[in-house]
Formats: structure tokens, sequence, C-alpha cells
């Protein structure tokens, strides 16, 4: 006789098939010990314990081991570098890549030499930002040329570096350098004799060195603390929290002005804008591969002393949220491919080149049959860009552009420029302000051009939605960090089952393997189960499941009296992942600087975290031999949008989603420690943007009082499903209101 009659599933059948409990761990009820009922909520982890949950040790930072698989084919290649760039361009806030102008660039102060000529640049790459540079132009040369872009490193005084003479003596008694002159004006040596090989180069500024404006030195790359006074809603600067909630950073806006920089100089007369090359040493080597990373234009790169498995970039201005999450300097690099790519390595974290990261790089030019278009070499000095690393620079470019000269080629000294030579700014063109209204000025003009732009591309139809999604979701991908698991990769073991009157409770600890992660997870299995499973999500994880005494609270008794099963679980830092209260500031890696970015650009934000866990507990339940007929996710309160943020990766996998909101918004976060900061929110629309990015989904929202949500409503419009979204206006807030806002909640899940 079947166990199945009518629309339920017996208890006895559930028990054998519900992905969501005993046989989830492949053990028969019978072996299951039935507990006494217990008052309040069931303890899973044994006192005094956490769960055994990687997420617990140690952090990474910028100082860990990133190595860099090569692909098994040129197809899972092509798939990675597009996933790789997109990762980059989010983390720099140029997704999407925000509208420009043509460049308009200010060329003046020719200074005269024997074989070139050096011109002083300054333009706006976007309101109140400047790009500052030289630009040197060989004589004589007819036609289009050959061009070297030279992003510098952190030298002192970046473009006016002067090494003095007691220093480059040394460097001449190790051979590190040939000439007093090249030697001490490393930087101007190599411009200088790139023109004389026949290139025009451009060597410019780093943000806040030289004759960068509006953003100082100190702020860009020497900012330790945050800064009260910045970190405010209404004014807010460089490395807040409501920059890091737009994505805004030093590293964004230094990758933007190289992006700038390209679509300037390729525009000139004498430039071919097919034998384009880039070059720079440390901080410039990072914008070397960054720029060859997001950008398809360079035709050949050449980033020195930065390229490693080891030290990732130490300064405020080579890290970003996001930016370096499973990924690495070393994949960074190989981006390039199937470009030319040269790099050099010295006694600083690049010692191991030839050994960590170069072999796995020829792998992936090997596979892309461009063997000969990688090289990599370690010489055996300090941290530089010394005469000899210029020479390999020199040969690689002769040979990759196309220069069509005889090697070795041999740097020859020059009559260096002073510094007055060399600032573009003069009384004919003063400098702009650099003080706090100019950097704040900046960010706010970078924000209202992105929300202008997020705006404009808010649909009116499907097609409209379709454009929409590839981005917001494309970001998404980014922000959130993970993707249902794979089946197989979780599994569920059952601690104490307990019998009540109608259904069973069942305590346990989802694990995911893959991930070595687990969750204490408690589930309602009913006597008689209609196939819909509820995950039912709260700040205080599933101890919101049970009143004090340990009876259902009314709404899941009311589920579950229905035939729902109901689960929950205590998500990363909630419950029984906590010694005592909520988590009121996340952890933060061992750093003198309090950047947001030294943490976050290398581990998943408490936010992320926690949509992980919901995805875990989603992804058993979808790939369980016995699936649910439904899934349907509520979250309350803070829960709302780890419900909402893993219904983007859940994909169907969710049925339907509810948000109970207390109103909250993103954008009132004002401290980078704040559990609930998740970068990049406030970019994508905040909690609207979340919303609607769910579109089609059914979506009942509840508790936002009279807040219009226009967003949505345009999104599900677009999606022809205006009637997929359920306003619930009443508060929720007192007792009176709750409970009938709760049973109209479970009648809509149940519908």
């Amino acid at each position: 006789m079947s166990e199945e009659t009518g629309a339920g599933i017996d208890r006895r059948a559930l028990m054998r098939r519900m992905g969501l409990a005993v046989l989830a761990g492949g053990v028969p009820a019978s072996e299951l010990a039935a507990g006494q009922p217990s008052a309040g909520v069931p303890a899973v982890v044994p006192k005094g314990q956490y769960p055994k949950d990687g997420r617990l040790g140690p952090l990474r930072d910028l100082n860990g081991y990133f190595p860099f698989t090569p692909p098994r084919s040129e197809a899972v290649w092509r798939k990675r570098a597009e996933f790789v760039r997109r990762r980059i361009l989010v983390a720099c806030g140029l997704w999407p890549l925000p509208d420009t102008d043509p460049v308009a660039a200010t060329v003046h102060g020719k200074t005269d030499r024997d074989e070139y000529t050096v011109e002083r640049v300054f333009f706006e790459s976007a309101p109140g930002l400047f790009v500052t540079g030289n630009l040197y132009r060989p004589k004589g040369a007819e036609g289009r040329r050959p061009t070297v872009l030279c992003p510098h490193g952190h030298w002192a005084n970046g473009r006016f570096f002067d090494h003095g003479e007691e220093a480059v003596g040394k460097e001449i008694e190790n051979g590190a350098e040939k000439f007093p002159i090249g030697g001490r004006y490393p930087l101007q040596a190599r411009c200088v004799q790139l023109a004389r090989m026949g290139c025009v180069v451009f060597h410019y500024d780093m943000l806040g060195y030289a004759d960068s404006a509006p953003f100082t030195q100190h702020v860009t790359h020497g900012l330790r603390d945050q800064r009260p006074e910045r970190t405010s809603p209404e004014r807010w600067g460089l490395f807040s929290a409501q920059a890091e909630l737009r994505l805004i950073s030093a590293f964004g806006f230094q990758t933007f002005n190289s992006m700038r920089v390209l679509d300037w100089i390729a525009t000139l007369p004498d430039v071919d804008p097919e034998r384009i090359g880039v070059t720079g040493a440390s901080g410039g080597g990072t914008q070397t591969f960054i720029l060859a990373a997001v950008d398809p234009r360079p035709a050949a790169a050449f980033p020195a002393v930065m390229v490693s498995t080891a030290m990732q970039g130490g300064c405020t201005c080579e890290n970003a949220c996001y930016l370096r999450i499973d990924t690495g300097n070393i994949e960074f690099a190989a981006m390039c491919a199937p470009r030319p790519l040269g790099m050099s390595a010295a006694d600083d974290w690049t010692v191991e080149l030839e050994t960590k990261g170069l072999p796995e790089i020829r792998q992936l030019y090997e596979l892309l049959k461009v063997p000969d278009r990688v090289e990599g070499k370690y010489f055996k000095f300090g941290h530089n860009y010394n005469a000899v690393s210029r020479a390999m620079m020199y040969a690689f470019f002769n040979k990759h552009l196309r220069l069509g000269h005889d090697d070795p080629i041999v740097e020859r000294d020059f009559a260096p420029l002073t510094r007055d030579e060399m600032t573009v700014w003069t009384s004919g063109h003063p400098k702009p302000a650099c003080d706090d209204d100019a950097e704040i000025g900046v960010l706010r003009a970078w924000d209202r051009a992105s929300e202008k732009q997020r705006r404009e591309l808010v649909p009116t139809d499907s097609a409209g939605l379709k454009k929409y999604q590839e981005i917001t979701h494309g970001a998404y991908e980014i922000l959130i960090g993970r993707d249902l698991p794979a089946a197989g990769d979780v599994m569920f073991e059952p601690i104490r089952q307990e019998a009540f009157s109608g259904f069973q409770r069942i305590s346990g600890l989802v694990r995911n393997t893959a991930r070595n992660e687990e969750l204490p997870a408690s589930y309602l299995l009913p006597e008689r189960w209609n196939g819909t499973a509820v995950f039912w999500l709260h700040p205080e994880g599933k101890s919101a499941l049970f009143q004090a005494n340990g009876d259902l609270t009314a709404p899941i008794a009311s589920l579950v009296r229905a035939g729902a099963a109901v689960g929950s679980a205590d998500l990363f830092e909630t419950g029984e992942f906590r010694a005592a209260g909520p988590l009121t500031a996340a952890r933060s890696v061992e750093n003198p600087r309090q950047i947001a970015a030294y943490t976050l650009g290398y581990n998943h934000c408490v936010f992320a975290q926690r949509v992980h866990d919901v995805l875990t507990l989603v992804g058993f339940a979808k790939h369980h031999e016995y699936q649910p007929r439904k899934i349907h996710v509520v979250g309350w309160h803070e829960a709302a949008w780890w419900a909402a943020a893993a219904c983007l990766r859940a994909g169907d996998a969710i049925d339907r989603l509810a948000v109970v909101s207390d109103r909250f918004r993103f954008a009132s976060i004002t401290d980078i420690r704040d559990p609930r900061m998740w970068p990049g929110a406030v970019k994508y629309g905040d909690v609207p943007g979340l919303l609607a990015a769910n579109a089609p989904r059914p979506l009942w929202i509840a508790n936002e009082g009279t807040s219009p949500l226009e967003l949505v409503d345009a999104c599900y419009r677009a999606a022809n499903a205006a009637s997929a979204v359920t306003l619930d206006r009443g508060s929720g807030e007192r007792p009176e209101d709750a409970a009938p806002m709760a049973e109209r909640l479970c009648a809509w899940l149940l519908a």
C-alpha cells in the first residue's frame, strides 16, 4: 500500500523521503534516539563550543599565498577571464563603465631635447579629477608611432623622483645603474630611452603624487585611521563606509585614470593605437597589469617587481573590496594573455616568480599557442626599476611593438628635466584645490553620475529588463560571491529528534563539506507534508521558530498545521556561533591602517557569508534525491536582505520570497566594521535594487510603511509580473498588528 494519500505525505514517508532531515544524513529514523520534548531552543553544539566552521579561523590578508591554477582548456579560460575582468571592474566601481565624453587635454610648455621633445599634459578624467603627466615624442619620426604608457610607483615625489647623488653612486658600484644621470632619475630614464627608440611615451601621476589633483598623497596612500568627520551620509570621503558602499576607492580612480589615458592617447595623430604598451614598477606595476586585465587596448604589458604569489600590494591605492577574493596578482597578470607579457622580479616579495607564478602563466600561454609571448626574469637587486630591469623591458617592447632595433639596446645618459620643466601647473595653468572640500566634491560628483547612469538603466520593457539584469546580476554575482552548492556538497547530521503532536522536530548540523562550513539547524516536519518547504530566517537564528517555553510561534504553528515543513538555522555569527549577544563589529585583519579593503578585498563580508549560508540550506533541499515541490524563503528584519540576496544566486530553486523589513537602508551605515556592511549595496540601488533584481519571482514585502518602491515596481512591470508583488502595508510593529500580518504572510506562502 502506498504511504502517500491524497495531497499529503504521512510522517513515516516524510521521515524517509524529506531531504531536509533524517535521510539527509543517511540515518534511518529507527536509529535516532527519540528525545524528550525540551523547553526553549534545542542546542546542537556542545555547551562552550562553536560550530566547526572554517570561517571562524584566521582571515586572509595581502600577505597570504595566491597561486594561479592554469585552465584545462581555452574555453574554460575565456569564461574565467570574463569573470575575473568583471570582478576587477566591480571592485573598481567601474561596472558598468561610466559614461564619458572625449578627453579635452591641455598640452603645453614644450621642452626640446636632442632627439625628443617633452610636453606637459593635464585633463579632467571625471569632474574635479585630474590626470597629469609628461608626453615624450621622438623628433623626426613620421606617421603613427608605437606608444608606451608609464605609470610610476611609490617613488618619493613620483614623477619628480630624484634618487640623489649618494644613492646613485652605490647603484653604479653594485651594477644596478650605469650612468650618474640615468641612475639618479630612473623614471625619466626609461621615458627618454623609449622616446629615443621611436616611441611616444606618456609618464603620468598616481593619485596624490607630483601634480595630481585633487587628492593628497596622505589621503590616497598614507591614511591610517578612519576620519569621523568624513563618514556621515551627508559628508564622506575616501575609505569611509559611504564610499565603500558605492565602491568608490583610490584603486578605482587610478584604474579609471589609466583607462582615460588610453582614451586620450589613442586619438593623437602620431600614435598607433594598435601598438600601445604599458610598463610600471611596484605600484606602477599594479596599475600596469590591472589596466591590461580590464582593457583590451594595450598590445603588450611589462609590470616590474610586482607580480607575485606573495604580498599582493601593501598600499591603500592597490586594494579594493572584493578585488582578490579567490584570485590574485598572478592571475591578474595572466589576464594579459594572449598579448605579450614581460615581468621582472627582485629580492622582494617577487623573488620566487620564476618558480611560483611564471611556470603557471607559461602553461596558459602554451595552451593559447603563443608560448613566445611571455617572459619573466629575477635579478638579484632590491626592489627597483633599475638599468638591468629596464634593459629587459627595452628588448621586450622592441620585439613586441616591432620597433626594429638591433639587440642589445644600450641605454644612454641624458639631460634631465627639472621639476619646473616637468610640472603641468604654472601661472597660466594654476593647480586646482587639493583640500577636503575638493575630495568630497569629486566623490559626490562621481556618485551622482553613477546614480544617473543607474536611473537610465531602469527598464520599461523586457529588452530593458534584460540589459538591467545583465548589469545588476553581474554585479551581485561578485558582491555575493557564491552560487548554490553542488549536489553532494552538503550533508545533514541529525543530533536530536523530538516528537510533538502533529510534527517532528529534528535538530542537527548542516555541513557544506566543500567549504568547511557547518550550521546548527532545526527542522519541523509535519504529520502530513504538502511538499512545501519554508526557510524561516531571522537575525536570532533558529530560536525565532519558538516561543520562550519551546512552543512554536503562531505563524510557524500555522505553517506546520497546513502541512509545510519549516527549517531555520543559526547563520554565520548568529545563534550558536555567538557566546552572548548579537555581533556588533565584524572582524578585521591585523593592519595598522583602518581601511575596509585590507579585510574585504580578501575575505567575504559578514553579510555575504550569511547569504552563503542561506544558499547552503536551499541548495541542499534543491539537490536532494527527494526534492520539495516548492521552496519558499522568509526573511525577518536584517535577515530579509540575506534572503533577498540569496534568491538572486539561487535562481528558480526558490519559488517565493517574503521580506519583513525594518525599513533599513544600507546608505545609513557609517562604520566600515558594521556587520551589515555590504560594499557596493548602495551603488546598485540599496534595498530597492536588491528586491527589484528578484523580478519576476513572487515577492511579499511588509513593514515598509508608505515608502515608495518605484524601482521594484518598474522591474516587475517590465517583467510583465506586476501582480507578483504583494506590498503589505501593515507595520507589524505592534502586537495587535503583528498577528494579522503573520496570518496574511502564511496565507500567501501557502497559496
